[in-house]
């Protein structure tokens, strides 16, 4: 099977597109990345072990090259960073750990759920920003990022997920940061500079359990094409309405995961 999707034009025209543009979509508003897993896997066929390696190779990328543009624009807390971080690198590792002991059809199954579950929130997120009245929660929860143990444990239990699903991390952790009261621009730069600490042991990991040697092209055109969707999409993110791509992103990722679930 791996020969023969290394070996089609088809193919790689399809990865590199997808990855330009749910680059784009990953740098003018921090989300989409769960949907790279989902086309590996659903659409195009390949084994888990390989899709999520493929994944996160890309969110490695755009987490670098999104965390360094959010940095420039004073939008990245690099002490909160550094200590979520650390909680997320070893829920990565745990979160690999844990895959090798499942069935390829549990992962699958846990993937569309967690793509089924980050579409919702997206939607409830969005609702729910519209029912607000009042700052006084947020900035009575905001203490809670300041807590070392608070921050260790959520990004252990993110970074597990993310690695073991391939959600990648921002459509995860930055609506939970905005309800503990980080700003909404400050937790995508978090978010993005997070999947970071989560993609180095869940690549490492995955790119073990395949001959990615066979992989190489497809492993560069990822990395050429996702970064050069991040880097447009950060450049004209300012231009685009974020709300609306925010639903599109979540309605079609509902649709999609509930058709693979069913």
């Amino acid at each position: 099977m791996s020969a023969l999707f290394t070996g089609s034009l088809t193919v790689l025209i399809i990865i590199g597109a997808a990855n330009g543009i749910i680059g784009g979509l990953i740098g003018i508003c921090g989300i989409a990345g769960f949907l790279l897993p989902m086309l590996y896997t659903g659409a195009l066929g390949f084994p888990v072990d390989q899709a999520l390696a493929f994944s996160f190779l890309a969110f490695f990328v755009s987490g670098i090259l999104g965390s360094m543009n959010y940095h420039k624009a004073g939008n990245l807390d690099i002490p909160l960073s550094i200590k979520l971080g650390a909680g997320s690198l070893i829920g990565a590792v745990a979160g690999v750990l844990l895959q090798a002991m499942i069935s390829k059809e549990t992962a699958k199954t846990i993937l569309y759920f967690v793509v089924l579950f980050s579409g919702l929130s997206i939607l409830y997120r969005m609702w729910s920003d519209k029912k607000k009245s009042g700052e006084d929660k947020a900035e009575k929860e905001s203490k809670l990022t300041g807590q070392l143990w608070f921050l260790l444990i959520l990004g252990i239990v993110t970074g597990a997920i993310c690695s073991l699903s391939g959600a990648g991390g921002p459509v995860l952790v930055m609506p939970l940061l905005i309800t503990v009261g980080v700003s909404a621009r400050t937790a995508v730069g978090v978010a993005l500079f997070d999947s970071v600490f989560i993609a180095i042991p869940a690549c490492i990991g995955y790119l073990s359990r395949i001959d990615w040697k066979n992989s190489l092209l497809i492993l560069v055109i990822i990395a050429v094409t996702h970064g050069a969707g991040v880097l447009i999409g950060s450049h004209y993110a300012d231009k685009v309405p974020v709300k609306g791509l925010k639903i599109f992103v979540a309605v079609f990722s509902v649709f999609i995961a509930a058709y693979m679930l069913i």
